[in-house]
């Protein structure tokens, strides 16, 4: 269990350490948020749906925490890079031990930039049904931050070098956010594109967010937790076979 807490630390010290990170990985929700917030907020309210600032909100901090928990699990190449990888895996300790602590450290990581654009979101005018029901959003987050940081793990686990990077954002991450729902309502949609998004685990987080912000709901709590759950135990597992196979 040390090992656990040592990675897990570990990846705290380098992300407060990064400060450009912090303000840089903070650019691109802000970016959504502003233009896309204040920019379709006129068309969303003609169209009888309200502030689209609110709507969209919750998706954008489940895009944050998608795109910080994936990212730290490629982080893992830059280790294997410099060696850092080596000498973790070398150590008398579970490996299992190993992806464990990387996960729930780029997880924290995730879910504390979540709550960054969380409180942006607040300053912009974004406004919470009720105060009451942050905490229900923050296990929202960490279970968001948890799958993707298990899927981050598996795939750092396959990728050899840098190359597959872009790949991955361009047929993995951005479809994942993209048919969630973040930016857009999951209603009436084509019978092919309803059955693609609810194969997404990220739509049960959004929902999940979107839900517990503004009672907003598609599903309901119970469920979206309950799969978020189980897609974050099969990327655990996923992750923990593919990060055993790595060869020293």
């Amino acid at each position: 269990m040390g090992a656990i807490y040592i990675l897990w630390l570990r990846e705290l010290k380098r992300y407060v350490r990064s400060r450009v990170q912090v303000v840089v990985s903070l650019g691109q929700p802000c970016l959504y948020l502003l233009a896309l917030g204040f920019g379709f907020g006129p068309v969303f309210q003609q169209a009888g749906h309200g502030s689209y600032l609110q709507f969209m909100a919750p998706g954008v901090i489940g895009m944050t925490v998608l795109f910080s928990s994936v990212f730290s699990g490629i982080a893992m190449l830059w280790d294997r890079q410099f060696g850092f990888l080596k000498e973790t895996l070398v150590a008398p300790v579970p490996r299992l031990h190993i992806m464990i602590g990387r996960t729930l450290g780029g997880a924290t990581v995730a879910s504390i930039q979540g709550l960054l654009i969380l409180i942006i979101c607040l300053i912009a005018g974004f406004r919470p049904h009720s105060w009451t029901v942050l905490p229900q959003a923050i296990a929202f987050i960490l279970m968001v931050a948890i799958v993707f940081s298990a899927l981050g793990t598996a795939i750092g686990s396959v990728l050899q070098d840098m190359q597959g990077f872009q790949l991955i954002m361009n047929f993995l991450v951005m479809p994942v956010f993209f048919l969630s729902g973040a930016l857009y309502p999951l209603n009436n949609l084509p019978r092919i594109m309803t059955i693609i998004t609810r194969l997404d685990p990220l739509t049960y987080g959004v929902d999940g967010l979107r839900g517990s912000l503004i009672q907003s709901w598609r599903f309901n709590p119970a469920l979206d937790f309950t799969v978020l759950a189980i897609v974050a135990a099969l990327f655990l597992s996923l992750g923990a076979y593919l990060f055993s196979k790595i060869e020293v």
